[in-house]
């Protein structure tokens, strides 16, 4: 698969990593050509530096690894050339006191959506930090790590979940490209207990099994 990086950050880095060692095509962009150059350097495996413009046309799954606001801007200047192709989201809006930035408003992936109308926007891979993508794999107590994920169009689903399959991760179907604001307002919890209280946000939801309460079977 040819993919083209918008970003030359630890998310870029991190994810970029896994699908080349998975084999993929990949081309990072960035406004400065040495940073995507010493990216594209330390990945390795056949990895190629551009501008943002040509990463984008390079690919036809594209990364937008960028923080929030940025990558709206970014997205808006290269829609022509997105046209088409799968722009994937890994942004979170998160402000001062881990307060979600796009309350009472369009998500960040649904910004990115209107930023560039003819792209296939699928939000995926911002619930943890970049150094748990950098793991080979994410597996914790002997499970995969599950990466859910939400968009409209069922092609550029269909990518994308291979995509977190190389990452070494397990897929789950979050819903339309409207429910990828519940992505982010749980990344904003999460991140505001994690990081403000030191709380495990996983010991929040009990197994499978009692999600509907305990059985009532003697």
């Amino acid at each position: 698969m040819r993919i083209g990086v918008l970003g030359t950050g630890n998310m870029a880095d991190a994810l970029a990593s896994h699908w080349v060692r998975a084999g993929h095509q990949v081309t990072i962009g960035g406004r400065d050509a040495q940073k995507a150059e010493r990216l594209a350097t330390r990945i390795g495996g056949g990895a190629r530096s551009a501008g943002l413009r040509a990463a984008a046309d390079a690919g036809r799954v594209v990364l937008a690894a960028l923080p929030y606001g940025t990558g709206t801007e970014v997205v808006r200047d290269l829609h022509a050339t997105l046209e088409d192709k799968v722009l994937v989201d890994c942004s979170n809006p998160v402000g001062p006191g881990f307060r979600l930035l796009t309350e009472g408003g369009a998500s960040a992936a649904q910004q990115l959506a209107a930023a560039a109308p003819g792209a296939h926007v699928v939000k995926a891979f911002n619930l943890c930090h970049e150094d748990v993508w950098r793991m080979r794999a994410p597996v914790f107590d002997g499970r995969p790590l599950a990466v859910p994920v939400c968009g409209d169009d069922e092609a550029a689903l269909a990518r994308v979940h291979e995509l977190v399959q190389d990452v070494g991760c397990e897929p789950v179907s979050g819903g339309g490209l409207e429910r990828a604001g519940l992505l982010e307002a749980t990344a904003a919890l999460f991140i505001g207990l994690w990081v403000g209280q030191g709380a495990d946000a996983q010991a929040i939801a009990p197994p499978l099994t009692y999600a509907a309460g305990p059985s009532r079977q003697t």
